[in-house]
């Protein structure tokens, strides 16, 4: 059985939107593209290469897709295992594509990406991908979720959390904080929401 694990770019009022560049996602008007940009140190880019070095395939949402099938391709020397990884691509729309290994998912993402679930493979892991995460949030496929926060507010812009999300505690696991401020976080699932009181 594999795990989704979500790992996202986020800042502190939850944004996930076009963190790497200017140009990445625009929509909605967006205007702080490469946000997080200014924030890379050692630290970071230690904890995202170890990261990127782990068995994973991927499971990406169509945009997101487009947006990695124009890059990565041609930055292979950086990150060679994303080259290799079978991305599992959430389209009505799109059925094939140059980049391989490919799998076009349509459909009922959800019961889909549950059956990817149920597979022997290693985990899915999942960049970017906004609307496709409301959909697996909401249907409790996410089993974890690796953060890299940052101390900035942005006000707009697509964010993780949009549509709400389940009842469910978390436990983490590890915890790393960068020279500028950034902090990884990684959440594991710890079983359901307790109560209690203070008094």
């Amino acid at each position: 059985m594999r795990r989704i694990i979500v790992l996202e770019h986020i800042t502190l009022d939850g944004v996930i939107q076009a963190g790497g560049g200017p140009e990445e996602d625009t929509s909605g008007g967006f205007a702080y593209g490469g946000w997080a940009a200014p924030y890379d140190d050692a630290i970071l880019g230690a904890a995202l290469q170890k990261q990127m070095n782990m068995p994973f395939d991927l499971l990406l949402g169509r945009k997101t897709f487009d947006i990695w099938a124009a890059f990565w391709p041609q930055h292979a020397d950086v990150w060679p295992g994303v080259q290799t990884a079978t991305k599992y691509v959430g389209s009505n729309t799109m059925t094939s594509h140059e980049w391989q290994p490919s799998v076009f998912l349509n459909g009922d993402i959800a019961e889909k990406a549950a059956k990817l679930k149920q597979e022997q493979g290693p985990d899915l892991h999942i960049w970017g991908s906004g609307n496709l995460l409301q959909t697996l949030i909401k249907h409790d496929l996410v089993d974890a979720f690796w953060l890299i926060i940052y101390p900035i507010t942005l006000g707009a812009g697509k964010r993780l959390f949009a549509e709400g999300t389940i009842p469910a505690a978390f436990k983490v696991t590890e915890s790393i904080v960068g020279s500028n401020g950034v902090i990884i976080m990684n959440y594991e699932r710890a079983g359901a929401v307790r109560t209690g009181s203070f008094v």
